[in-house]
Parts: structure tokens; C-alpha cells; sequence
């Protein structure tokens, strides 16, 4: 049980240290965001171009932009007066939500059965 306990206050850390990309990847938009980054050009992308793709004003589009910029999944570039997005996840991103995911599949292993108790 002691053993649980740990592993659930290391769970509870890790989700905290994960929230930024974990709301990042919740939103619809933002993953229809994320699937158009994924087709387009791999120099990146502009708020106007992705704003014509997702019928977005281009204020909701960099709202968006700066939400997925914060959590590590999209970086930018500037040229000029143009700023270009790209999708550029570093490994502590990526990797520590396969570190999370993987915790949780280990934990939920491990919670006895309940399927027979009455609710």
C-alpha cells in the first residue's frame, strides 16, 4: 500500500508538470491545429495561412498559437515582420507525457478489481 501511495503523489506531480502540454492537446481546435501544422510545410506557418484553414479570426488562431507555444509543442521564428510557426516538441514535452501515460498503465494495473462491487 505504501508503495501506492508513492507512486500515486509521483502520478500527481508528474500531471502537474504536464498541465501545460495536457491542456494544450485537450482543445479540439488545437488539435485540428496541430493536424493542419502537420501537413503543411515544414518551414512553418503563419497565423493568416492557418486562420483560412480553420475559418478562425486570426486573434483566435494566435491565441492558440501562444497556448501550444507555451507547452513546448510549437516553436516560432521571425522574418521580418512575418512570424512563423513550427511544430518542434522537445523530448521533455513528448517524453514526459509517454512517462505519464506509461505511470498511469502501471498504477491501473495494480488497482484491484471492482467490476463485482455494487455502486
Amino acid at each position: 500500500m505504501k508503495d501506492t501511495l508513492e507512486d500515486i503523489e509521483r502520478l500527481e506531480a508528474e500531471f502537474h508538470f504536464c498541465q501545460k502540454v495536457l491542456t494544450a492537446f485537450g482543445d479540439e481546435m488545437r488539435q485540428h491545429i496541430l493536424c493542419i501544422m502537420l501537413k503543411s510545410e515544414c518551414s512553418g506557418s503563419r497565423v493568416i495561412e492557418i486562420a483560412q484553414k480553420t475559418n478562425l479570426s486570426r486573434p483566435a488562431v494566435s491565441h492558440h498559437m501562444r497556448i501550444l507555444k507555451n507547452s513546448g509543442i510549437v516553436k516560432s521564428r521571425k522574418e521580418g515582420t512575418c512570424i512563423y510557426y513550427y511544430l518542434d516538441p522537445d523530448d521533455n514535452t513528448l517524453g514526459s507525457l509517454i512517462t505519464l501515460f506509461s505511470d498511469i498503465k502501471k498504477i491501473m494495473e495494480d488497482v484491484p478489481d471492482r467490476s463485482g462491487e455494487l455502486i
